[in-house]
């Protein structure tokens, strides 16, 4: 049988999740958009075969389409594919609700065998690998972004509408949280800060390290959920942002398994902390063991 493979888009790039369901699926890739006519026109110069388009009008949600797209992959059941945002991960959950399948959301390798998806995923917060089989269909949560290599210019294929079934939802209102947002997702460099920081007051040591090294900051759980120093978008761990960055910079931080599942795919890992047993110790490429209050502002010095 051929299985389809479906990627999801709703404005941002998916360019590197059509490169993986094209690698892995074993099947021909198509491109669900949902939204504005823009979002359909990028995607059907990606790479996939077909587009079927979900128009969203201005004060519709993506999500209000979930029916419509889950009545498209349940047609041709198949691996579906979609990005970490909000709208794409409601809609993810929609075509698995509907097609009975599992979600795939921490897969670190990917591949056929037999005409099984075979998946290698982190398990109990990073400690440990587990590899699964599954019989399709399944759904696949993974980062989108822009292609991983420099792509030719493709020709547009064709785009079709998809089933007309929506739920009643309406974008009301519309506010800035305050504060610009942040995308650590994005980031080449993190520096992030946990609870060796003894005052909020603090922070701004870490912002310039941060500005020196032209990283974003981030922060362990309990200084976004506990102390309210950092934004909650901020806080990487298991259940919060998962990055990849090139450098990842975890200032003052234990290094607990919950915090380093979010950032255990960063390509060089340092440590700053004055406790030569903490976890982060042994997960680091590099290490400086001593007060991050001498240390953070020697290395921003340095690095000015």
């Amino acid at each position: 049988m051929t299985w389809i493979n479906y990627v999801i888009a709703t404005g941002r790039p998916v360019e590197g999740l059509v490169e993986r369901a094209t690698a892995v699926g074993g099947g021909p890739v198509w491109g669900l958009a949902v939204g504005p006519a823009p979002v359909a026109q990028r995607l059907a110069q990606s790479g996939v075969e077909r587009v079927v388009w979900f128009e969203t009008a201005a004060d519709v949600p993506a999500e209000a389409l979930a029916r419509g797209l889950a009545a498209q992959v349940t047609a041709r059941p198949g691996l579906v594919w979609a990005g970490r945002t909000a709208p794409e991960r409601v809609l993810l959950g929609a075509a698995a609700a509907a097609l009975r399948a599992p979600v795939l959301t921490d897969a670190v390798d990917l591949w056929l065998e037999d005409d099984r998806l075979v998946a290698r995923q982190a398990a109990l917060a990073g400690r440990l690998w587990l590899t699964l089989a599954f019989d399709r269909p399944v759904a696949i949560l993974l980062e989108g972004g822009p292609a991983q290599a420099d792509q030719p210019t493709r020709a547009s294929v064709e785009i079709v509408a998809g089933p007309a079934l929506t739920h009643p939802l309406r974008q009301v209102d519309w506010r800035p949280r305050g504060g610009a947002p942040v995308d650590l997702k994005a980031a080449r460099r993190v520096v992030a800060v946990g609870r060796g920081l003894k005052a909020a007051l603090d922070l701004g040591l870490i912002e310039a390290l941060a500005e020196a090294l032209g990283a974003e900051v981030a922060c362990s759980r309990p200084l976004a959920e506990g102390l309210g120093w950092l934004p909650k978008d901020r806080y990487v761990g298991v259940s919060g942002q998962q990055v990849s960055p090139q450098l990842y910079c975890a200032v003052g931080l234990s290094g607990q398994a919950q915090h380093l599942a979010g950032a255990r795919t960063a390509d060089l890992i340092v440590a700053i902390n004055s406790d030569p047993d903490a976890p982060v110790m042994a997960a680091a490429d590099y290490i400086l063991c001593g007060d991050l209050y001498q240390l953070v502002p020697a290395l921003t010095e340095a690095l000015s």
